[in-house]
């Protein structure tokens, strides 16, 4: 089974959100941050990340994040000031 993660990633706090979906939460969010694919967080500079949720696999994972991204933004922003209430860049907290 392989490992699936969902996560938000924006430009500031209460900034653009976008929700993505990973195998690999640090080699992902390291490719934001580094720019490496040319797109939405790149046009947008979307490379803090500021919630993630582990699914277990890849398969819940897609479905979790097909869900939220039908979520109003207001719901997205409680979801993220659960775990984050102060907006921090959580990338160095899942290096491993």
């Amino acid at each position: 089974m392989k490992a699936g993660w969902v996560y938000i990633v924006t430009n500031k706090p209460q900034g653009v959100l976008y929700i993505g979906v990973t195998s690999d939460l640090e080699g992902r969010i390291w490719e934001h941050r580094n720019h490496i694919y040319r797109g939405f967080t790149d046009s947008y500079n979307c490379t803090r990340l500021v919630w993630y949720e582990d699914c277990g696999d890849i398969t819940e994972a897609i479905h979790r994040e097909n869900r939220l991204k039908f979520w109003k933004r207001a719901w997205k922003i409680r979801l993220i000031e659960e775990m984050n209430p102060g907006w921090d860049d959580l990338f160095e907290t899942i290096m491993s």
